[in-house]
């Protein structure tokens, strides 16, 4: 709810729901994952957070606002998870497709030699922002809770993993067309008006039905809306 940049953004609505509801919803109907957990603070701000989550039935873990780190570990001991897939909750168009096929590609991987530590569609880009995984397991994850030093490194929970390749074993799912030029992650509120327009447009469906091509075929046709949110620039670690 602290955002700075659009404080409380995470409980927007979109079609007469929260982003995070619709983050949660998209999560789960990937049938990729034995649970939604969502890492919130232990901050009084935070507490809507916590209630929505639990009002959709996902799993809720609260630690500290600044070491993300921490938190992430302490939701991945929490519920006993051997791999974990990180969804930043400002991600409404999270695509399931997308989702269920890098979590199956990271566990055949694993069964095999030289199986990952991370998969992540985030570090070579082809994917549109806002559709960001990172799969970890968490193995990696403790390792880094347990060494990781800096500021940059805590607050951003992955950065000691990508720092360290000689350790971990990283590897790149890249989409076979490059669609980075596209902005659907929530930031500002120009990114906000950008994604209303998404929404609305397909209200007389459901909102599972936005996936990545569907929406593709939206800015299509409304060419102009890719100018809403064209100048957002993202904030660098």
């Amino acid at each position: 709810m602290g955002s700075s940049r659009l404080p409380g953004k995470v409980l927007l609505p979109l079609r007469n729901r929260p982003v995070l509801a619709h983050v949660i919803e998209r999560v789960r109907a990937s049938r990729a994952l034995d649970a939604v957990v969502v890492a919130t603070t232990d901050g009084p701000l935070d507490d809507p957070v916590a209630h929505l989550a639990r009002e959709c039935d996902a799993g809720i873990f609260r630690g500290s606002e600044n070491d993300v780190l921490s938190r992430y570990a302490g939701a991945a001991d929490a519920s006993r998870a051997d791999i974990v897939v990180r969804i930043t909750a400002d991600c409404p168009l999270i695509d399931p497709d997308v989702l269920a096929a890098m979590v199956a590609r990271f566990r055949s991987l694993r069964a095999g030699i030289e199986a990952p530590d991370l998969l992540t569609n985030s570090r070579v880009r082809s994917f549109p922002r806002g559709l960001d995984v990172e799969i970890v397991t968490s193995a990696a994850l403790e390792a880094a809770n347990t060494e990781a030093t800096t500021r940059y490194q805590r607050e951003h929970v992955t950065p000691f993993i990508y720092e360290n390749p000689d350790r971990f074993r990283i590897l790149d799912h890249i989409g076979p067309i490059d669609r980075s030029g596209y902005r659907f992650t929530l930031d500002t509120s120009d990114d906000y008006e950008l994604l209303k327009r998404i929404f609305d447009a397909g209200k007389d469906s459901d909102a599972l039905d936005l996936r990545l091509d569907k929406v593709l075929d939206l800015l299509a046709i409304n060419p102009e809306w890719r100018l809403i949110n064209a100048h957002v620039q993202q904030k660098t670690i």
